[in-house]
């Protein structure tokens, strides 16, 4: 008998429970070499506690930039309780729907840019993306033009590790080992402005991008190119923040081919950036836009895909039969939590407090900006990107893993690494005092060790 059944759960140890977890549980985005478990067991607000009682602040929003609101709500435990007591879930197949799913449907689209009107659940990001490219598909071929099943996405783009999601993910090691993979997908640059003098010297960054996807849609037919998908700012890559002139400009090539465009909001919606959809911002003018993370700011899995009338009106209008859905599409409770969720995004104006959280992290990481090791420092919103390297006249990257162990195991802070870029991406209730102990423990890092990992 396992010691799961041989003591009530509440009470294993972390040594116990960790000595379970290597035993039995596989974990996402694991590497194999790491021995280390942390069991996370509590939170409040911008703090997390681990089984050993050790507290954390957590500048990463849960590990997964999803953490709106903080840990620790009980708005939203009791939205889920109250909802779970009436209806958690029934189907929302064919004509069933619930009123969870319908009013929180409205209340997307009525924060939603103009020509977004309609709503599709799904349970989580990946989901979003997968659905939003076979809306894109069967669009196309409703509409008397099946030949369109390229999509293009752009190098170091995260949306997704499932099928289609992860073909447009562009991280090489994504598609190690598991060919053959969704076909017809081409990847471009993406909009690097501090790796520009490498990527194309002597010219501007939007034209050269702009150039490339051009060449890209003409390489594989205007004609065969059902949709381009894109993060507003891209969060995987390391919060990378495209020109103001780029987006406008993909759409106007887009759009002149008949090309749909997929807004990937999971990280960037909901105010994580600084508003509701970062996509209007950018001016994306998205034909489909896909949400998850801060929709339930991690408290529920949930997930939506929002998308235009006439996308809508083609995939299941009329007599046409939309063969496509997840079991737990519109799930009451799920969608009663992200109710309350977005309460508190409103009552407590976190939308707007997110541009003044992205001040802070300004001025707090600032000085970082004269390390040797560090690149660049880029915010946008609530959302810091610092990008090392080994040697700033090259631009040489310098992995970051190191960063974020030191940041936890000597300051109690958790942040995380992309390659070579360390990411901040807090509680939108984060206060000043925790963004300064958070910057003031990076810089510590790195000034005392740039030597050793340069």
């Amino acid at each position: 008998m396992s010691v799961v059944n041989e003591m009530p759960r509440t009470m294993l140890t972390a040594a116990q429970l960790a000595e379970i977890d290597r035993r039995v549980l596989v974990h996402p985005h694991h590497h194999g070499g790491r021995s280390k478990r942390i069991t996370i067991v509590r939170g409040d607000g911008c703090t997390v506690w681990d089984a050993s009682g050790v507290e954390l602040l957590d500048v990463m929003g849960a590990g997964n930039w999803v953490a709106q609101v903080g840990h620790g709500r009980p708005e939203l435990a009791d939205a889920a309780a109250r909802q779970m007591r009436k209806l958690a879930y029934y189907t929302g197949f064919d004509i069933f729907a619930n009123d969870q799913s319908i009013t929180l449907a409205q209340r997307l689209v009525d924060l939603a840019p103009d020509g977004l009107d309609r709503v599709f659940f799904t349970n989580g990001g990946s989901e979003s993306v997968e659905t939003a490219f076979k809306f894109a598909r069967l669009y196309h071929h409703h509409r008397g033009e099946p030949e369109r099943v390229w999509f293009i996405s752009r190098n170091f783009a995260y949306h997704g590790c499932t099928y289609a999601s992860g073909a447009a993910t562009g991280f090489p090691g994504i598609h190690e080992g598991i060919g053959p993979e969704f076909p017809n997908v081409a990847r471009v640059s993406p909009p690097h402005s501090y790796r520009a003098p490498d990527t194309c010297p002597g010219r501007d960054l939007t034209d050269f991008l702009i150039e490339e996807l051009a060449t890209t849609i003409e390489r594989i037919g205007p004609s065969n190119v059902a949709a381009m998908i894109g993060e507003p700012v891209m969060g995987g890559a390391g919060v990378l923040i495209p020109p103001a002139d780029y987006w406008p400009r993909v759409r106007e090539l887009l759009s002149r081919h008949g090309i749909l465009l997929i807004a990937d909001e999971i990280v960037t919606g909901f105010g994580r950036t600084g508003a509701w959809y970062d996509s209007a911002e950018r001016g994306m003018q998205a034909d489909l836009v896909t949400v998850a993370k801060g929709l339930t700011s991690g408290y529920a899995p949930l997930g939506a895909v929002l998308m235009s009338d006439a996308i809508a009106e083609t995939i299941a209008g009329g007599d046409t039969y939309l063969f496509h859905g997840h079991t737990y599409s519109g799930h009451a409770a799920a969608c009663a939590v992200a109710h309350a969720n977005l309460d508190l995004l409103e009552q407590e104006g976190l939308v707007d407090r997110s541009r003044t959280v992205g001040t802070w992290l300004r001025e707090a990481l600032a000085p970082l900006a004269d390390l040797p090791n560090v690149g660049e420092v880029r915010v946008a919103g609530a959302t810091a990107g610092v990008e090392l390297v080994a040697d700033r006249d090259t631009r040489e990257p310098l992995m970051a893993d190191w960063v974020t162990v030191a940041l936890r195991d000597e300051h109690r802070v958790a942040a995380r690494e992309y390659g070579n870029t360390l990411v901040m991406a807090p509680p939108l209730v984060i206060s000043r005092p925790e963004v300064d102990r958070a910057a003031q423990a990076l810089a510590d890092v790195l000034r005392r060790r740039p030597a050793s990992h340069s």
